[in-house]
């Protein structure tokens, strides 16, 4: 008897401790799922659960560095127009279709019931209204202070999914290949940073979108004093062939959109022949995903920097 009493005692001792090592593990995943971070941005403070499952994505920079960290399968939609091809993963069924850059489908992005939306500058009138469906973060990259900016938002997207030593190891790398990059530069030498669209040509120069070519990489302007805009300052051949730069860069805006490219009929004109540039075979045709679609993330800040690498050997 006394033994069938001490053997219940024991079975209902070994249930107890299960019920509370259940307890307290379900307490504890509990705590993980609901932690949450504030994350700071250009359009406020948001309360962002940390790795959220559903992550609805207008910024293909974003989308770039989701993809080079390993959290692809945490995108549940994006905008899928213009899509550059190398992220063309996301063009999967699985992942929703929510509209278009600057015409987000509300209602589809509803139905995908995200945990976190991402934007950036082409959405950003329309935060209040991603507010409105779930928490919302702006990821743009200020193109003042380009590398600093890039870096805080891959180091944000780190910190909501633990990828922090990933990411660090991956803008390292980026780091040394910016610093070869501008060891590398010619002394003396000039560029010009042109964007082709529509048979009308922009120039960019330094702290503009495109301005990583001579602040991050040191080459120098041909004209200093170009305004920084978002749309470029309207040029002509005239003025390219007066400034004469060393190297000219060229982003094709139509080949970007999906339309046709006609950047090296609009650039390379009878005046344009005349530059350093054209002589010496350094007009230099720019990935325009990277540099018009998708700039900001893991992947393609590596390679803008490499292409503007190859150009100056």
């Amino acid at each position: 008897m006394k033994k069938l009493l001490m053997a219940a005692m024991l079975m209902l001792l070994a249930v107890f401790a299960v019920a509370c090592g259940t307890d307290e593990k379900t307490k504890a995943d509990e705590e993980t799922t609901a932690k949450e971070l504030t994350i700071k941005h250009e359009l406020g403070e948001t309360k962002v659960k940390q790795n959220p499952e559903k992550v609805v994505v207008f910024d293909f920079g974003t989308l770039d560095t989701l993809q080079a960290l390993g959290l692809s399968n945490n995108v549940a939609g994006l905008p899928k127009q213009s899509l550059p091809k190398y992220l063309n993963d996301f063009a999967a069924d699985k992942y929703a279709d929510l509209g278009g850059l600057k015409e987000p489908d509300f209602e589809k992005i509803n139905e995908a019931a995200p945990d976190l939306n991402i934007i950036s500058g082409r959405q950003s009138d329309s935060y209040d209204k991603f507010s409105d469906i779930a928490p919302t973060i702006y990821q743009g990259v200020d193109a003042k202070d380009y590398m600093k900016s890039f870096q805080t938002n891959v180091n944000t997207i780190a910190s909501i999914f633990g990828k922090e030593d990933e990411a660090k190891k991956q803008l390292d790398a980026i780091d040394k290949q910016v610093a070869d990059v501008k060891a590398s530069v010619p002394e003396g030498k000039t560029g010009l940073i042109l964007l082709a669209n529509d048979g009308k040509m922009s120039a960019y120069g330094p702290g503009s979108r495109f301005g990583l070519i001579h602040d991050v990489l040191g080459v120098t302007p041909a004209d200093p004093n170009i305004e920084a805009s978002t749309h470029g300052q309207s040029v002509s051949s005239e003025y390219i062939a007066e400034k004469n730069p060393d190297y000219i860069y060229v982003v094709d805006r139509g080949a970007a959109v999906g339309g046709e490219s006609s950047a090296k009929s609009v650039v390379e004109n009878e005046l344009v022949k005349k530059t350093n540039a054209y002589k010496n075979d350094h007009i230099v045709y720019l990935n325009p995903e990277y540099w018009y679609l998708s700039g900001g993330g893991l992947e393609s800040v590596a390679e803008m920097v490499k292409e503007v690498g190859d150009s100056l050997k």
